[in-house]
């Protein structure tokens, strides 16, 4: 199985993906860029901004990507 349709399945089965959870989960290494693709082939995904702390307690942001289940052309 491919990146992407590991990427969409996690999003189907939770509803949300990050970053850190796709390199760790999928060694999916440019999620935004698969996302882009996914959003191109009609899947409702919208981008979320989270912010944080890192672990040196710095203030940092980052992108939770939500699939959206009634925009989802492909359930």
């Amino acid at each position: 199985m491919n990146k992407h349709k590991q990427v969409l399945n996690h999003l189907k089965q939770f509803g949300t993906i990050e970053s850190m959870q796709a390199i760790n989960l999928y060694g999916a290494t440019r999620l935004a860029a698969i996302i882009f693709d996914l959003k191109k082939q009609g899947h409702e995904i919208k981008t979320l901004t989270v912010e944080g702390t890192d672990r040196n307690g710095n203030t940092c942001r980052w992108a939770r990507y939500v699939l959206s289940r009634e925009g989802d052309k492909n359930e």
